[in-house]
């Protein structure tokens, strides 16, 4: 089971169960209603977010709630800085393109 950030960012449930914690926690049977998947494979994504530090799970009752942890997403916008880089030299050289073409 992954338990980095890059592999539990790779699918793209788990990108989209992440989506759905920034506004707030939210209970495991809440998150499952998001998807067209069994809430035992929704809980699955949510134990590879949080092998990779990526939510938290606070059992409340008979629910369990999951919280986004962003910090192990610094890792990550630290390996892209260097394409931000890249890309918006691109931009600038297509911006270039297009005012010489339409002056």
């Amino acid at each position: 089971m992954p338990t980095d950030v890059f592999s539990a960012l790779a699918n793209p449930v788990r990108r989209k169960l992440l989506d759905c914690l920034r506004d707030g926690p939210r209970a495991v049977n809440d998150l499952a209603g998001e998807f067209e998947l069994s809430r035992p494979a929704i809980s699955e994504h949510l134990q590879v977010l949080r092998l990779a530090r990526l939510v938290r799970e606070e059992p409340r009752g008979r629910q369990r709630y999951y919280h986004l942890e962003p910090d192990p997403l610094a890792e990550v916008r630290q390996w892209l800085h260097p394409f931000e880089h890249y890309w918006r030299g691109r931009l600038r050289a297509l911006r270039d393109v297009l005012d010489e073409e339409n002056p």
